[in-house]
């Protein structure tokens, strides 16, 4: 189909732009063509290149799958704990949402305890951010879990630090916390914790790439 130029005339100077896709099926049929065309995951685990891809998505960058990182079968024991009814915890309302329930193999839970009055007492007690006190409230939910960590460092390493004192381990931990102070470091103690996960190495993140891995893990749908 040739190029059609239309000009949309501003107070300046016309701007020229170019036709656009507009059906949604060709969009997501061409998006996921670009995606595999311009993203290596020969180097990943089969189990993970569905997780890669669906990040790349999340974030236009295929350059993120060289931070990638999981343990092995990180991503299988994902699908089996959500195939089998297990809650999904995340750290934020925003990771929350990104979360598409109609993917969800099993109506899913998805839990964020971060508004929970509780959440802020515990923070002001203790002298730690209320996202990390929020972490403490999941309990005996912990077990068996997937876990979606988009958002702060703090949860994550309260995370680590309830299982290493005795907390139930999850079956999956998503480690996608994003910043400049611990974000970086949450993650690489969570890659060297012995627990099964996912994540990305360095300071990037955020809630759409925690979103994004968890609904990847539900289904296998564009």
């Amino acid at each position: 189909m040739p190029t059609i130029i239309t000009t949309i005339t501003t107070g300046t100077a016309p701007i020229a732009t170019e036709t656009y896709l507009k059906d949604p099926r060709a969009i997501v049929t061409r998006s996921w063509e670009l995606i595999q065309a311009e993203t290596d995951v020969s180097g990943l685990a089969r189990d993970l290149a569905a997780v890669a891809l669906r990040l790349v998505h999340a974030t236009g960058m295929p350059e993120v799958v060289a931070d990638l990182r999981a343990s092995p079968g990180a991503a299988t024991a994902g699908r089996g704990a959500l195939s089998s009814g297990a809650p999904i915890l995340c750290d934020s309302e925003m990771t929350a949402a990104g979360i598409t329930r109609s993917r969800l193999p099993a109506g899913n839970d998805v839990v964020v305890t971060l508004n929970d009055p509780r959440a802020a007492d515990l923070g002001k007690k203790g002298g730690i951010t209320r996202s990390a006190a929020a972490v403490e409230l999941w309990g005996e939910r912990l077990a068996g879990a997937v876990v979606a960590i988009g958002n702060a460092p703090t949860a994550l390493f309260r995370l680590l630090e309830l299982i290493e004192a005795g907390a139930p381990r999850p079956a999956l931990v998503l480690g996608f916390a994003v910043g400049f102070v611990g974000a970086a470091e949450s993650k690489a103690a969570l890659a060297a914790s012995g627990l099964p996960f996912i994540t990305l190495l360095g300071r990037r993140g955020g809630s759409a790439l925690a979103a994004a891995a968890v609904n990847a893990l539900a289904s296998d749908a564009p």
